[in-house]
């Protein structure tokens, strides 16, 4: 088998379908992680369509059933996995405002974000190991960066509550994803984070000014670049972001 086999979770709509849109466009053979039955035959229906090479996998980042399973699938199917890209994520309500108490929403946030990539990413790895060129792209978000979160002025985040819910669990998916980059570079695999801006997707109402093929166009890089590429960083389209 020569072709390249890459796993995209929350893969049925926005960035996260535009990754997987964008990857199977470079010839790579895609899996879509989808836990929703009718929302992952769907857009697997409409990549096919399209003339792609994608296969949907159920797939539920907070379940480890069925990441266990999906792991057993593609190690029967394939043998391999070349790229993982840990997308699906949640932005979760109000409660998690800082003061608010709600910690009930916190965990919730982070189960999704920052434990499901460690449950994901550890499944998945001894498949990894078996790719003569792995790759591991985290979608973050530069409203995790420490940098941005403590500016003088506030920055371009002064007008957003302070948060314990997703702006930090995007600052600890920044730590996790340098903490596996770690664990693997004597194998090889490099393991990336990266920040799709702004992005209009139903996480926000679509109120972001970019599409979602722009948002993926940085993931997509990331999970195709040679060995020569970084490993252990932090990109947005215009480079490197500040942690």
């Amino acid at each position: 088998m020569t072709e390249t086999v890459a796993l995209v979770t929350g893969a049925n709509k926005g960035i996260g379908y535009a990754i997987a849109s964008q990857l199977a466009d470079r010839g790579v053979t895609v899996l879509l992680g989808v836990r929703d039955t009718a929302r992952r035959e769907a857009a697997v229906a409409k990549l096919h369509d399209e003339g792609r090479d994608v296969h949907g996998i159920a797939l539920d980042v907070t379940d480890g059933a069925t990441i266990a399973a999906a792991a057993a699938e593609i190690d029967s199917r394939f043998g391999r996995l070349d790229i993982l890209v840990n997308n699906a994520g949640i932005t979760g309500d109000g409660a998690q405002e800082a003061g608010a108490g709600g910690l009930a929403e916190v965990r919730r946030v982070f189960d999704v974000n920052v434990f499901g990539v460690m449950a994901v990413t550890d499944a998945m790895l001894p498949l990894l190991l078996r790719s003569a060129a792995g790759r591991i792209v985290n979608v973050s978000s530069s409203v995790g960066s420490l940098a941005n979160m403590t500016a003088a002025d506030g920055g371009y985040l002064a007008d957003m509550p302070a948060m314990l819910g997703y702006p930090v669990s995007k600052t600890a998916l920044n730590a996790v994803t340098a903490q596996y980059a770690k664990h693997v570079r004597k194998n090889g695999i490099l393991v990336n984070a990266v920040c799709p801006g702004y992005t209009a997707t139903d996480l926000n109402g679509f109120a972001g000014f970019r599409t979602a093929d722009q948002g993926a166009a940085v993931a997509v890089r990331l999970a195709t670049v040679g060995a020569d590429g970084p490993t252990a960083g932090f990109f947005d389209d215009e480079g490197e972001v500040a942690w």
